[in-house]
Order: structure tokens, then C-alpha cells, then sequence
């Protein structure tokens, strides 16, 4: 089963837009996706920190981490809370703000022809079983809307940024989603 996608959004998922994100450079086609995870604060789930980090309203004072990264501009195209849910920031065909300093089979700067997807969680905690349905139908649903994806354009932040960045880090099942994608793709 995939996602639908309209007008690069995700159907049925709530859309809460990020003022980090531009445009991509004229005729950047979209051909990566990376996985990133993350958690406010740091190991906790739940609540709507990370909702407030990527539209700028995270409180600096409500929490001795946040003091650190409040004032960054970030952003992702969506996160996969640990119950599945999908909430989207960016729309597809915008560039949003997650790579960073980044290289994917030396071309530079990956916020430029790539969809970042943040699945709430830690390096070394193991993902839950609903993030895992929710990214196999999203992750379909994106080979099936953008041509140049397919199982092999799929990689980690810690791939596009090593020594910088280790996410989606060891508690990552690789294995079990590309061969997911692969399953789809016989299927199909």
C-alpha cells in the first residue's frame, strides 16, 4: 500500500508549514531521500517540541538543551511520530532545511534534489513497528509520484554527513526496509 500524494502533499496527514524552506534551484529534479531521526529533548518523545523547532517557536528557556538550539533554522518534509502518524512541513517540491553540509555521490548540498524524513527517535533505540508501516506507504507513495526515486536513492544523514552526523544511527533496520521497497516493486 503507498500514501497518496497532491500538489506535493501527503494526503491525509496534518500540514504544519515550516518558514524554513525556499525553492530548489531551477530544474533540480528530486532523486534521495534521507532519513534522519530526532527527539526534544534529547531521548524523550512525544509533546510538540520538535513542531515547535521547525517553525521557529521552540522556547529556549524550557529546557537546558533547547537554550542550544533554539535560534537554529531547520526544517524537514515530515516527521513519523512513534505511533506512525505522519505530520508534513514542507511541501515535496520545496527544499527544506535538513542536510545540512551534505554529499551524496559527490554532489553537494543534498537539501538541493532531495526529501528529508525525521522519524521520532534516537540512535540506538529501535524504531517502532507503526514507524515502519507509515515509511514503507510514504516511501512508496514518493516512487510512485517522483521518477527519480526508487529503492537505491534511500540513504541516512550519517551517509551524506559523516563524522558530522549519526542518524538515523544502529537502531535502524536498513535491511528490513529495502527489502519492503523490494517486496513492493515485485508486487507491482
Amino acid at each position: 500500500m503507498s500514501i497518496q500524494i497532491r500538489d506535493g502533499l501527503v494526503d491525509g496527514a496534518r500540514f504544519v508549514e515550516s518558514p524554513n524552506q525556499d525553492e530548489r534551484p531551477e530544474g533540480m529534479d528530486i532523486d534521495l531521500v534521507v532519513l534522519h531521526n530526532i527527539s526534544l529533548p534529547p531521548g524523550e518523545f512525544g509533546g510538540d517540541w520538535i513542531e515547535l523547532l521547525f517553525t521557529n517557536r521552540l522556547p529556549a528557556d524550557a529546557h537546558p538543551y533547547f537554550a542550544e538550539i533554539a535560534g537554529l533554522k531547520v526544517s524537514s518534509h515530515v516527521l513519523i511520530r512513534r505511533d506512525g502518524t505522519i505530520t508534513q512541513f514542507v511541501p515535496f517540491q520545496k527544499r527544506a532545511w535538513h542536510a545540512g553540509a551534505s554529499c551524496h555521490d559527490g554532489r553537494e548540498h543534498c537539501n538541493d534534489f532531495s526529501i528529508g524524513i525525521e522519524l521520532e527517535g534516537t540512535d540506538d533505540t529501535p524504531f517502532d513497528e507503526r514507524q515502519y508501516q507509515s515509511l514503507h506507504e510514504l516511501l512508496s507513495g514518493l516512487i510512485d509520484t517522483y521518477p527519480g526515486l526508487n529503492t537505491e536513492t534511500l540513504t541516512g544523514h550519517e551517509h551524506i554527513a559523516p563524522g558530522r552526523k549519526t542518524d538515523p544511527g544502529p537502531g535502524f533496520d536498513w535491511q528490513r526496509v529495502r527489502q519492503s521497497l523490494a517486496k513492493r516493486d515485485i508486487i507491482a
